[in-house]
């Protein structure tokens, strides 16, 4: 199965799970009377929205270079890890602020309704369910080197986490009786603000692959090491390295005995290329410059 095909499968089993929970939810949010459960609710919607986003997107990454796109289409994944972010940042601040206007109102003596059980087993299901498809996505999203799978996965962790909120604020309303019910929309205000960690997350790494972010310290001195390793070749230098999509793109000036013959030298430099892409993937853009030693 092609790598596309294989993230479209993951993507849409992943929208499956979020549609039946999100239906639930947001039946058991309204009946259950509970803010938390509402909150949740939105965000398992938000999820379903992004997992068409990516459905759209990873279709456009997946094209070849062409003559518009000299190096492919990999940074429009980047693009839906970023659309990700701002609907998960979206979707967290209205959390917070519906809550916040609950709390407000209880503090000015109003009494809140308390939530019902419907809501509670609600938020359980959603805990486990999220959870074992946020381990499937993820570990696809890895394998695949998908950055877009794994910002969807962690979409479903940040849902597992919030109906933790939620069942915690559900289930201390209905323990504790009438005069705690303010611990529902405390919960939904809580998990907003982990929702907000996790989207400023997703969005700082987009918006670095985006603007052309080189690879870590630790990843550079490991290409550095790799291109030494090959006999004769020295010194490299002017290193440039930046993720597109899923793949990596590495330039290097590389120096070698100048009375080498031309043949010699470029295997040289065929064998650096071919243990960055054995370190890096296959689809690694490896430019490398030639210099004769100093």
């Amino acid at each position: 199965m092609s790598r596309e095909k294989e993230i479209y499968r993951v993507t849409l089993v992943g929208s499956a799970g979020n549609l039946a929970l999100l239906t639930f939810k947001f039946v058991a949010g309204v009946l259950g009377h509970s803010a938390a459960m509402l909150a949740d609710a939105f965000h398992s919607l938000s999820d379903f929205f992004t997992d068409i986003v990516v459905l759209l997107f990873v279709k456009v990454s997946a094209k070849p270079q062409d003559a518009t796109h000299d190096y492919g289409h990999g940074k429009f994944e980047t693009l839906a890890t970023l659309f990700i972010g701002l609907a998960l940042l979206g979707v967290a601040i209205g959390i917070i602020v519906s809550g916040s206007v609950k709390f407000a109102r209880w503090m000015g003596g109003e009494t809140l309704p308390a939530p019902g059980r419907l809501a509670l087993w609600a938020a359980l299901l959603s805990i486990a369910l999220k959870e074992v498809m946020y381990r499937y996505t993820v570990s696809r999203g890895r394998r695949l080197q998908s950055q877009a799978l794994v910002a969807n996965a962690w979409h479903h962790r940040s849902d597992a986490l919030s109906s933790i909120g939620a069942a915690v604020g559900i289930g201390g309303a209905l323990l504790l009786g009438e005069r705690w019910t303010v611990l529902d929309p405390l919960a939904s205000i809580v998990v907003g603000g982990m929702l907000v960690k996790v989207a400023l997350d997703l969005l700082k790494d987009s918006l670095g692959e985006l603007t052309d972010r080189s690879l870590s310290a630790e990843e550079e001195q490991e290409i550095e090491s790799i291109i030494t390793s090959v006999p004769e070749v020295s010194q490299p230098h002017n290193l440039r390295t930046r993720r597109i999509g899923s793949r990596v793109a590495i330039e290097s000036h590389i120096r070698m005995d100048g009375d080498l013959p031309l043949s010699a030298a470029h295997e040289k430099a065929s064998a650096v290329e071919r243990l960055l892409k054995e370190r890096f993937g296959a689809d690694t853009l490896v430019t490398l410059h030639m210099e004769p030693k100093k």
